[in-house]
């Protein structure tokens, strides 16, 4: 007994200590931990502008697909369709948003609340 008392492995500096708290200060090698991580950015867009702020006749995918974050539906619209109802010069991002919206069954009445979260899957 006495030996595991004095035993490196039972000092008090290598205890375990308590869990963190939401009112505790987190320690430095977590922040150091994020600030090495690549995955905090984000996936590399890559150069150019990103998928969704791109106008219709700009993307090379035929089929386009967005999804609502909040209710898990799923809209998809071919692009000659697209180009076909809303013109050719007209962004990605405000199609897409349009489409869920004119499909949106949840309605609160709240504008915050109102709607459907977009999640563009392509192009």
């Amino acid at each position: 007994m006495e030996k595991l008392g004095s035993s490196p492995a039972a000092s008090p500096k290598s205890l375990p200590t308590g869990a963190v708290g939401p009112a505790d200060e987190l320690p430095p090698e977590y922040w150091q931990s994020l600030l090495v991580d690549p995955r905090v950015d984000g996936p590399d867009p890559g150069p150019g502008p990103s998928g969704r702020t791109l106008r219709l006749d700009q993307i090379p995918k035929h089929l386009l697909r967005m999804s609502c974050r909040r209710c898990a539906r799923i809209v998809e619209i071919q692009k000659v369709d697209a180009i076909r109802l809303y013109g050719r010069d007209a962004v990605w991002q405000d199609v897409g948003q349009r489409l869920l919206d004119n499909t949106c069954t949840r309605r609160t009445g709240r504008h915050e609340e109102d709607g459907c979260w977009p999640s563009y899957d392509a192009p």
